[in-house]
């Protein structure tokens, strides 16, 4: 059995996609995260696996660029790859195809390790050890790269963390950023465009009880988006919008 790649193909549901039917930006960061749980399964070094250490896998940054967005009811083939370790960080790569091949898009994504009751990063320990050599692949694209302030207006927004944005590592998940991006951006802007370009630093957990102060910045193609509690910020993302 190969285990250097994982992949799985998925037909998109109406609950996989946007009010325009093409596949919601937070759907493709929740396939992202499915497909490296179960390579991580795989692999040994899984949720289930990690947690008799009380370790869990956490996101520090993703980027995410689509050529073509999938609609309602079209194939879709997401395949998942690690490379190597590099210090704490362990990059993961993805490509998106259609029921022909084609490219839709590719991600990148950097993971740490952290202790679930100290809440803090630990090393990288034997878990590196379980990490394929996969020196032979090209990733689709580099690692993620430094999110970028745009220029434009600064709306304020507050956001409280509620039931259905928390996850299983109880705090904010990872895919619900992209959704809280969206919808500061409104729904017209998200009616007359799409992500062409997604970039996401995850720099402190959101706990369920920490009220985020959102300030967005947007200009004719970029946005960028930051979430501050008690003048700490814990995330920052920034975007390419283009038309439909």
């Amino acid at each position: 059995m190969n285990l250097k790649t994982y992949q799985e193909t998925m037909t998109l549901r109406t609950c996989d996609c946007d009010l325009m039917g093409e596949w919601r930006p937070s759907a493709i960061l929740l396939t992202m995260q499915e497909i490296a749980g179960m390579h991580s399964d795989l692999l040994g070094c899984g949720r289930d696996a990690l947690l008799k250490k009380n370790i869990v896998w956490v996101l520090t940054r993703c980027e995410v660029r689509m050529q073509k967005y999938p609609k309602v009811g079209d194939t879709v083939t997401a395949e998942t790859f690690p490379t190597a370790l590099r210090r704490w960080f362990f990059p993961r790569y993805y490509t998106f195809r259609d029921q022909a091949g084609n490219p839709l898009g590719c991600a990148s994504t950097l993971w740490v390790l952290m202790d679930f009751v100290e809440r803090k990063m630990v090393p990288p320990g034997d878990v590196a050890a379980t990490i394929p050599d996969n020196s032979d692949l090209t990733p689709p694209m580099g690692m993620p790269g430094t999110v970028e302030t745009a220029a434009g207006e600064e709306t304020v927004l507050t956001r409280q963390p509620t039931y259905f944005d928390l996850d299983v590592n109880q705090h904010v998940n990872n895919t619900r950023y992209a959704d809280w991006a969206c919808d500061a951006l409104g729904v017209k802007t998200m009616r007359e465009n799409r992500l062409q370009q997604m970039r996401i630093n995850y720099e402190a957990e959101i706990r369920p009880e920490q009220e985020m102060t959102l300030k967005l910045t947007r200009g004719e193609k970029r946005f960028y988006i930051a979430g501050v509690n008690e003048d700490r910020r814990h995330f920052e993302m920034d975007g390419i919008l283009t038309p439909r």
